[in-house]
């Protein structure tokens, strides 16, 4: 072996070693003694091996492999974990519909909904662009032009079957249709420009709207799938009991109103935002708005807005397209503020169903307005200028701006407290104002020897023609326009809530006429006005959509006032048009009450059902003197029940007969 002098020893020896001592200094002579000192007073040592740090390095060596190793694979271990929880939930989806289906019946919908999402975006990935060159074809404009004109004759023939087939039963029906007819002619005669109507979006509105009430009313399918709907939010609501008992106590809930309604709407809001923060609620509106686009062939911003209202209110709906505001059309900004008077915000729904409205009614009016709103809003204020916004891709909508879940669930109850305090404040103004108003007109009735003169007596005989068009019995008109009358001069929650008092003394089982006042109005006055209240049209929402409208685009405040009452007037004809339809097609469902067995059995309280009973078994009895039993006829004929079933009626009721 060759020589070696001392530095070069060191550093063979320092190599092999894997010492790495930046505080070593070699020289000629060896190891310098101040670089030993400092390398000592840094903590290392010439003997003994393997420094520290290098030990360090080696022992994390396959935690730094096995991240690597984590890292390279993520994508994997991805599919495979979501593979598991997809098989685990399969073994649970099964089990529980094995086990009791019509318990599991919420966990089947929601898992085919969410299929449904996942097999559209599957396919449309998959054949999107075949399917866009496939259709390329139609666009050919004499192809168009014709199968333009092949739909609507058939449509035109089918209602004309159609309601010829359907009202041969129930003429009264026609009276609904007519009413439709009405309504259209009068704001036609009130539009902006005559020539300029767009007809396509006026008959695919109307259209749609009609088949959607087709799919609700008539269909066996949609009005088992929307009163199945109605009741999971009826017991969704029922949480909110929960959050106010503990706050306010089990007595104020249950007795006084505004610890009733008022929490749905601080829950129901809380809800909302963390649906909105998840991005469910701009998936549906998009969806919907751009259904709504290529079929009526309305602008992006106009159709996002008035979809976006069958869930939030008519000052958050605008705020989807604020920065679209500043380039819009007056037609456009028409359109936005109709949709707004003629839906209601998710949060409102909640309180209405809590007053007892039917929920899949206040749903489906919801949901009929917005294509109605739009077609009467180019009816009355056609576009005649040229929009900015024609693109078919329509406008994204961004998430919420929450940092996670909990912050979007306290903003979102935070920002309910607002509206739950403008409802209770706009409750008490308006009664107080109504009552002063009533006991003014009172007074001044009776200067003139007329009694009873009240702000809503007054609705009932102007309003009465128009509700009667609607599809309403004469003898319950005047109690429906009152209703109609309130809602529009005072506030939709006063005229809902007197609504509620009228059914719940119906099926209380109240009689219908008291000292010849009428109490209570039939299941399809109550429909029909359910549809016509849904919405926002009333006199004191003009401040408020004009208020919210200015402070987004200050600079067109004026534009903003010359459309807004006719706005107004467009929103409330929408409801009025969808209590037509529903008049059109509302048919009494249900088995009719088996009168026979129901009386034959002992009944103590008046209900709904004991009252058309008894009523029927008046109709059935007669006196045959003083000291005889009375004798009965049709389907009471020799019962022996029969004298006593009338005995328990007459303890209910006044008739005739009880003498």
């Amino acid at each position: 072996m060759e020589k070696t002098n001392g530095k070069e020893a060191f550093a063979l020896t320092t190599v092999e070693t894997g010492i790495q001592n930046p505080g070593l200094e070699l020289t000629e002579e060896g190891i310098n003694p101040e670089g030993s000192k400092r390398a000592e007073e840094q903590g290392h040592s010439l003997k003994g091996g393997l420094e520290p740090p290098t030990r360090l390095r080696r022992t994390l060596q396959p935690f730094t492999r096995a991240r690597s190793f984590c890292k390279t694979h993520a994508g994997l271990f991805k599919k495979i974990l979501l593979s598991l929880l997809c098989l685990a939930y399969a073994a649970y989806f099964l089990a529980a519909c094995i086990l009791d289906f019509h318990r599991a019946l919420a966990l089947f919908v929601l898992t085919c909904l969410v299929l449904l999402v996942l097999v559209h975006r599957f396919l449309k990935r998959l054949f999107g662009e075949k399917l866009t060159r496939c259709l390329k074809p139609l666009e050919n404009s004499r192809l168009k032009f014709w199968m333009k004109w092949v739909l609507a004759g058939v449509s035109l023939i089918g209602l004309i079957l159609w309601l010829a087939l359907d009202t041969a039963q129930r003429p009264e029906q026609l009276i609904s249709f007519a009413g439709i007819c009405m309504f259209i002619i009068i704001l036609f005669a009130c539009s902006k420009h005559h020539s300029a109507v767009s007809w396509r979006a006026v008959l695919w509105g109307l259209g749609l709207q009609f088949v959607f009430g087709i799919l609700v009313i008539r269909t066996d399918p949609g009005f088992n799938a929307f009163q199945w709907l109605g009741e999971q939010v009826q017991i969704f609501l029922s949480y909110t009991v929960a959050g106010s008992s503990f706050v306010f106590g089990d007595v104020l809930v249950k007795d006084v109103f505004a610890f009733q309604a008022l929490p749905i709407i601080l829950f129901f809001g809380c809800v909302m935002s963390i649906l909105y923060y998840l991005g469910l609620v701009q998936w549906v509106v998009q969806k919907i708005a751009w259904f709504l686009q290529i079929t009526m062939g309305t602008t992006a911003t106009e159709t996002l807005a008035v979809a976006g209202n069958i869930f939030v209110g008519m000052t958050e709906a605008p705020l989807l397209i604020r920065p679209y505001l500043a380039d819009m059309t007056l037609s456009e900004i028409h359109a936005v503020m109709t949709g707004g008077f003629a839906t209601i915000s998710g949060t409102v729904l909640g309180a209405f169903i809590s007053f007892g409205i039917d929920a899949s009614s206040l749903i489906s009016a919801s949901v009929m307005a917005a294509p109605s709103a739009l077609a009467l809003s180019k009816l009355v204020y056609p576009e005649v200028e040229e929009s900015k916004f024609k693109n078919k891709e329509g406008v994204k909508l961004p998430r919420g701006k929450e940092k996670n879940v909990l912050e979007a669930a306290s903003n979102g109850a935070t920002d309910a407290v607002g509206l739950a305090s403008n409802v209770a404040a706009n409750l008490i103004a308006f009664l107080a104002v109504l009552a002063f108003i009533n006991a003014a007109l009172s007074w001044l009735g009776e200067m003139v020897d007329i009694q009873g003169l009240t702000f809503q007596v007054i609705c009932s005989y102007v309003l009465r023609p128009m509700v009667f068009m609607m599809g309403v019995e004469w003898a319950d008109c005047p109690m429906v326009a009152e209703m109609v009358g309130m809602k529009f001069f005072t506030n939709e929650f006063v005229a809902y809530q007197q609504l509620s008092q009228y059914k719940n003394k119906r099926l209380s089982g109240v009689e219908e006429w008291i000292e010849g006042k009428k109490q209570w109005i039939s299941v399809r006055a109550e429909i029909i006005t359910t549809f016509s209240l849904c919405g926002f049209a009333n006199l004191s929402s003009i401040g408020i959509t004009l208020g919210g409208l200015t402070s987004m685009v200050p600079h067109r405040k004026s534009d903003l006032s010359k459309v807004v009452v006719s706005a107004l007037f467009t929103g409330a004809c929408v409801s009025l048009i969808s209590a037509c339809v529903a008049g059109i097609l509302y048919v009494p469902r249900g088995a009719e009450t088996d009168c026979v067995s129901f009386l034959n059995m002992s009944f103590t309280n008046r209900t709904y059902e004991t009252y058309v009973c008894c009523r029927e078994l008046f109709q059935s009895a007669s006196l045959n003197g003083t000291y005889n039993p009375p004798s009965f006829s049709g389907p009471w004929e020799d019962k022996e029940f029969s004298a006593i079933a009338l005995y328990n009626c007459c303890d209910l009721y006044t008739s005739a007969v009880c003498v």
